[in-house]
């Protein structure tokens, strides 16, 4: 059987998914956060096409001892920690384990805020529709902790919108967010990366390039 990629890159996944969010409403003055680093490009598409303001919300996943990529849970800025406990169970973290992972990540979380930010202070969020973009959703730790993260700072509404995800995922996310906008829910996504042709990683250089380029425009349309 021949697996079928729906997308070519994060950019084509980008100008999916605005098309499918201008199809769902109208989004006047909606702020666009991305969640570095594979995010910024897919909601670069998003807030051009839409032309609306892009940030980013920091938020770093906390990976198993042994697998960096297996999340039992993530961080966000805003002191933001959501655990995976049926994770951390299965494979049988240690308390020095998850507090030297968090220690690390956070030290990471701090660099990379300082690196794409700099000085430009964060974006007003209360009172506004906020509509938080990844590049896909896998066990779904880090959009359950920006999801939280934002809910502090008391916005109108909170919208996930991501090209791919896990069924089991979006399920979990349902009751912490407003509404869910998801391309695709392939039953066996195993990785994110699988539903892209092209899913090199993203660079630091890239992320401050598409936030400068939005900086600049303002959140008017391309």
């Amino acid at each position: 059987m021949t697996l079928m990629i729906p997308f070519p890159d994060r950019i084509h996944a980008g100008e999916a998914l605005a098309e499918r969010l201008a199809q769902e409403g109208d989004w006047t003055d909606a702020l666009v956060l991305a969640l570095p680093r594979g995010g910024v490009p897919v909601a670069f598409e998003v807030a051009q096409r839409l032309g609306l303001e892009l940030d980013i919300l920091v938020v770093r996943k906390l990976g198993t001892p042994g697998n960096r990529e297996l999340a039992m849970g993530a961080i966000a800025s805003g002191g933001v920690r959501v655990m995976n406990e049926d994770i951390v169970r299965y494979v049988h973290a240690s308390r020095a384990e998850i507090d030297g992972t968090i220690a690390q990540e956070s030290h990471e979380l701090q660099r990379r805020e300082q690196a794409y930010r700099g000085d430009r202070p964060r974006p007003m969020v209360a009172g506004r529709a906020v509509i938080l973009v990844d590049d896909g959703l896998a066990t779904g730790a880090t959009m359950r902790a920006a999801v939280k993260a934002v809910r502090q700072l008391e916005p109108s509404s909170i919208t996930v919108a991501v090209p791919v995800a896990a069924p089991d995922s979006v399920a979990q996310l349902e009751p912490l967010a407003d509404r869910i906008i998801c391309l695709h829910m392939p039953h066996d996504l195993y990785a994110i990366g699988r539903w892209y042709q092209n899913f090199d990683q993203t660079p630091d250089r890239l992320v401050v390039d598409l936030l400068q380029r939005a900086w600049s425009r303002g959140g008017q349309p391309a």
